[in-house]
């Protein structure tokens, strides 16, 4: 019997045992495991509830069933062989999966067959764990032991510690004896210090590395282990222009490393992760749990007050991160269709809502998941959703700076919300994202009711697929999806920001100029790019108007750029759907050639092109039964090229997404303004086309300088709407005067509009 010194008491419970109630005594320890995610109080607090708390009797029992379905199955520990989504990765996710599972249905039920199952499972991987070395395919820059790279043995290790923490008093002192030092104190020692290059960075992986350590120690209170995790290794010399797979730094170059680090550097103090939402995502349930765990098992280092609270705010953040449908934006790096609804957000909206203020917004969130974390805080939010107390998470407009001390840009969401309609915009003027980064300042993207309608490309990458690389990234991700080309901002003379270079990247960021949503009919966001090119500025402002005359507001894009040469600017719009028409004449080649030969430019046909011949053309699309219209100021002589993705991919690894393009060549300074609207419905049932026209005749640029730039909308009923930007003073107590073509204008704030 292990010893322990904690305050005991009596608590009578009572839960549901096959279909009778049984009132039992249980003692009650918090210092005796388990520990960590459950305790022995929460364990007592649960049991006293079972059956009467809905959303957490159906979460257990799906839970049930899925482990029970694998114990019928038999315990399979393959040697280590494939890549990511084949047999043997897949079968080492569910082992782990199911073993955290299992031990939670062995506190809550008491049936010992759970118990059994996690301890024998262990047993086979203790049994293989020194026969190999590593996993055979050497293909991470940190090669895992069960799985192929150490992110996923990572995976495995933290969702193991909860199963083991769940069995450890069970087992007979020589069996836990035998486990740490033949299976576990060798993993963390693998994962760590055999792999310092994977262990000590700032980077997710990192996160998922420093939390498995740390959760190992914390069961058997290896306090070695537990700093470790939480500071990193013993620096030494090392090599920073060492870069992992995805091309990004190995080490930081503060030489910062350990959990709190991961904590400290990426998280801006508004919640917003550098890597991009997908990756934030994938991070957070390490954070929150090993967080959870360390409330739990040492309170002394509140690590939910830690930089003002960031992990709690860091939920928040990424809730809004998402369209109508709860899907991530896909910046930098992400795969579309991720949304709240996987198994890390579920924890992360219970542990927010627990340990944060009860923000009953996410009990809306966690009500739509379906589903809580099978602990204390999946019980809070249950209770609370059985007593009605959850609120709408309604996203509005909103930023979230970047960087570790938010300076160093960020995201601006201008959003509308009615009853029956929602749209987006999404600014991104952030730092580089670490290796998962993008070659995109200052690109958007559009949403409409949750549907794309402007788009960020997202990865290249199948994830899990085993046929597509091992469900590893595609070479096309860094020959297309990265670069410029492939984002809605401007590329200069076919090369992308910073020459596609990671460290110059890392460098260098966007600076926000001003947003401000205070008028929400008419909400602004606006930033400035100065060193993606030399000798080049780019300033570019988002502004988000609702009419009166208008159902829906539509959205005014203003791109300037500035030179002290001449160059060739390409300004892509990455739409969806099907080209209803045109203002202007292009031709259709017979045959395809691509755009050019490298920086993503080699990966896009051109299947059009004509030239603008006005000085404002339209072009409109069709996409989700819903029309959508461009209109652009443009010089005469500017190019307009239909394009298509999908050159130079002989495994049909990219989608054959379009995009039409407007190029400006031999140009110093210019002004890229335009509208973007949608409009009407079509109905394939009634085969009716309601509103099918712009709204809108066109734009014009009146004049621009380096104080001021003023456009002219014109609409079709011919009102007509002037704006006039300041380019260098945000300052809304400042008076303005300008003269233009003869008319004065006055006004007091950074921009005119009437």
């Amino acid at each position: 019997m292990k010893k322990f010194q904690a305050l005991l008491f009596l608590v009578l419970i009572t839960f549901s045992c096959t279909n009778h109630k049984e009132e039992v005594l249980v003692s009650v320890d918090d210092q005796q495991h388990p520990n960590l995610i459950l305790t022995t109080k929460s364990v007592a607090e649960i049991k006293n509830q079972l059956g009467s708390i809905p959303l957490f009797d159906e979460t257990l029992k799906i839970a049930k069933q899925e482990v029970d379905a694998a114990i019928a199955i038999g315990i399979d520990v393959p040697m280590p062989k494939d890549m990511a989504g084949g047999y043997t990765h897949t079968q080492h996710k569910l082992n782990y999966a199911n073993m955290q599972k299992a031990g939670v249905l062995y506190q809550l039920l008491g049936d010992e067959k759970y118990a059994i199952y996690v301890r024998d499972m262990l047993l086979e991987y203790a049994k293989i764990f020194p026969t190999f070395k590593t996993h055979p395919e050497q293909r991470s820059y940190a090669t895992g032991k069960f799985f192929w790279q150490c992110l996923n043995d990572s995976n495995w290790l933290t969702y193991t510690s909860q199963a083991y923490d769940c069995i450890y008093s069970w087992l007979p002192k020589e069996q836990s004896d035998y486990l740490n030092k033949n299976l576990f104190k060798p993993y963390a020692d693998f994962l760590s210090v055999e792999n310092p290059k994977y262990f000590n960075r700032v980077h997710n992986h990192s996160t998922w590395g420093n939390v498995a350590v740390g959760m190992i120690g914390l069961v058997m209170n290896d306090e070695e282990l537990i700093n470790r995790a939480l500071y990193g290794l013993e620096k030494s010399d090392v090599d920073l222009t060492e870069k992992d797979n995805d091309g990004g730094f190995i080490f930081d170059k503060d030489g910062k490393a350990g959990f709190l680090a991961n904590v400290d550097s990426p998280f801006s103090p508004d919640g917003f992760y550098t890597e991009g939402p997908y990756y934030q995502r994938y991070a957070m349930y390490p954070f929150l749990i090993f967080a959870e765990a360390l409330q739990n098992k040492k309170p002394e280092l509140k690590i939910f007050e830690y930089k003002n609270g960031v992990l709690i705010k860091a939920v928040d953040a990424l809730l809004n991160l998402t369209d109508a449908n709860g899907e991530f934006f896909p910046l930098n790096d992400g795969q579309k269709g991720m949304s709240y609804y996987t198994p890390s957000l579920i924890s992360a909206v219970d542990i927010a809502y627990y340990y944060g203020n009860q923000d009953a917004r996410l009990l809306s969130v966690a009500k739509k998941q379906g589903a809580v974390q099978l602990d204390a805080t999946g019980l809070k939010v249950a209770l609370a959703l059985k007593n009605g107390e959850e609120k709408p998470f309604i996203k509005q407009s909103m930023e979230l700076s970047d960087g570790s001390k938010g300076d160093e840009g960020g995201i601006g969401i201008l959003r509308y919300n009615n009853e029956d309609q929602t749209m987006a915009l999404v600014y991104k003027y952030a730092a580089q994202g670490l290796s998962h980064g993008h070659y995109d300042k200052l690109s958007f993207s559009m949403y409409e009711n949750g549907n794309e309608v402007l788009q960020d490309y997202g990865l290249s990458r199948f994830v899990n697929v085993e046929q597509k690389n091992g469900g590893g990234y595609l070479k096309e991700n860094k020959t297309y999806s990265k670069h410029t080309i492939a984002h809605n901002t401007i590329t200069q003379n076919e090369i992308s920001h910073f020459n596609f270079d990671f460290e110059t990247g890392s460098k260098n960021h966007p600076e926000k100029y001003v947003f401000d949503v205070a008028d929400k009919n008419f909400q602004i966001v606006s930033a400035k790019e100065k060193n993606a090119y030399p000798g080049t500025e780019m300033h570019r402002t988002f502004i988000m108007i609702k009419d009166e005359s208008l159902t829906k507001p539509f959205i005014v894009d203003v791109n300037k750029v500035q030179s002290n040469k001449k160059n060739q600017y390409d300004l892509p719009f990455h739409y969806f759907g099907q080209i209803i028409s045109t203002s202007f004449t292009y031709d259709v080649p017979k045959t395809l050639s691509t755009l050019g030969d490298k920086f993503g430019y080699n990966h896009i046909w051109k299947e059009g092109s004509g030239t603008a011949n006005a000085e404002s053309i339209q072009f409109t699309w069709l996409d989700n039964r819903r029309f959508y219209t461009l209109t652009s100021a443009t010089n005469k002589e500017d190019e307009l090229i239909l394009a298509r993705v999908g050159a130079n991919d002989p495994e049909f690894n990219l989608r054959k997404d379009p995009s039409f393009i407007i190029r400006k060549k031999n140009t110093q300074n210019t002004v890229y303004a335009s509208i973007i609207e949608s409009h009407g419905i079509y109905d394939p049932v009634k085969e009716v086309a309601q509103n099918a026209y712009s709204n809108f005749k066109n734009i014009k640029v009146l004049s621009d300088d380096a104080n001021y730039t003023a456009l002219k909308i014109q609409f079709k009923n011919d009102n007509e709407k002037t704006i006039i930007l300041s380019n260098l003073n945000t300052d809304k107590n400042k008076t303005h005067t300008v003269t233009i073509n003869g008319n004065t204008y006055s006004w007091e704030g950074f921009y005119y509009y009437k």
